[in-house]
């Protein structure tokens, strides 16, 4: 196995880490990254096969568990209860409850209320050139889950911050002061919703909050710490992977000259999974062995961690033809964006609706949408996404 130096923060990787990646599945499809210490998976084969093994998964084993530092033990302790983390039995119990009030029903239920605030944020661009991230790409995702949760979307400023602190927690660059600010987003965050959820619990309406607390499967509901961290669960994820592909889908369908062409009613499902292939927002996730299980010649032991480069996989030329051209056109296959095996995306759905309805929408209404300035992207790794779009519509 080949050992590989690449420093996630370096900024010529961040605004382009396709060639570490496309150097990194040259070495097979397993390689060392030495700057995190960590095997990790390349091809979408090898990438694909871990997710789906039952003999590895995201809870941590006992044995390589480490006491929580005092400072951080408030995010943790939402940590503990997020289905995002733990295996089965206590996995299936959550994601079960949460897939009785979270259906493809209520979701596709929202698809007006995503055109109507398409339209709203369109309405109200401002003239000339403009950051297309906050007037579009931060607002809709955050206020479609506000408004699915039940909480006032006037908070979603609130939301979007806390959010944006607590996934400092999952990224390379951070620092004991990124760890400071997701532990008082987290208790902020908690209070915010205790509140709702307590309130829900005596005056029940019409929203995923009321659903979650109504939910029931042999007799087992969701706790009050359950609940929220579901809830947080469902916004981080349900928005912040949403934000970065509506922006960096943008960037593409513009660099491209794709646009309206492209989403078209006949072609905007397989323009979505292409925009969601080709620059996804979540590029590695880890996984922990529980037994030994050999991967690609690899054995790997109880204990050891494997990172899977879900960008990398989706970029995977055994995979896709001229997989580092952006196609709209191609046929669609089923990439690794929103995951693989237990742990698939459950937001994933609503992720594909907002996407399917927001960019014809967006490439409707500005016709003559361009660039006005190189889009550059922010030092999020392990996520990537943009940290301004400047456009002129």
């Amino acid at each position: 196995m080949e050992t590989l130096s690449q420093s996630p923060t370096d900024d010529a990787f961040v605004q382009d880490p396709y060639p570490f990646y496309d150097r990194a599945r040259g070495a097979g499809p397993l390689f060392f990254w030495q700057d995190y210490g960590l095997v990790c998976a390349t091809s979408a084969a090898a990438v694909g096969a871990i997710l789906r093994d039952r003999r590895f998964g995201r809870e941590t084993p006992p044995e390589r568990r480490r006491p929580v530092p005092d400072h951080l033990a408030p995010f943790y302790a939402v940590e503990a209860h997020s289905m995002l983390e733990l295996e089965p039995p206590h996995h299936t119990r959550l994601r079960a409850l949460v897939l009785r009030a979270f259906t493809s029903r209520r979701i596709a239920a929202l698809a007006p209320e995503i055109a109507a605030l398409a339209h709203d944020l369109i309405d109200a661009f401002p003239q000339g050139v403009f950051d297309l991230l906050p007037a579009f790409a931060r607002r809709l995702p955050v206020i479609v889950i506000a408004r699915l949760l039940g909480v006032p979307e006037e908070r979603s400023g609130d939301l979007l911050s806390w959010s944006n602190a607590m996934v400092g927690m999952y990224q390379a660059r951070r620092s004991r002061a990124t760890e400071d600010a997701a532990v008082a987003a987290t208790q902020a965050f908690v209070a915010f919703l205790r509140g709702y959820v307590e309130e829900r619990r005596s005056r029940p309406a019409d929203d995923l909050i009321t659903h979650l607390i109504a939910a029931e499967a042999e007799g087992e509901r969701l706790s009050t710490d359950e609940l929220i961290a579901t809830c947080i669960l469902l916004l981080n994820a349900g928005h912040e992977a949403t934000v970065h592909t509506l922006g960096n889908g943008v960037k593409a369908l513009i660099e491209n000259a794709q646009g309206a062409t492209a989403l078209t009613p006949e072609r905007v499902e397989g323009t979505v999974e292409e925009v969601l292939r080709f620059d996804p927002a979540l590029h590695l996730f880890t996984r922990w062995a529980y037994e030994e299980v050999e991967i690609a010649g690899h054995t790997f032991r109880r204990g050891d961690a494997v990172g899977c480069l879900l960008a990398a996989a989706n970029r995977d030329p055994a995979q896709w033809e001229r997989p580092d051209r952006f196609n709209p056109a191609r046929p669609v296959k089923p990439h690794l964006s929103f995951g693989a095996g237990l742990h698939f995306c459950v937001g994933a759905p609503l992720a594909r609706l907002e996407l399917q309805i927001a960019l014809p929408i967006l490439f409707d209404r500005c016709a003559g949408l361009t660039l006005a300035g190189r889009p550059r992207y922010a030092d999020l790794y392990h996520f990537h996404g943009l940290e301004r779009l400047m456009v002129r519509s």
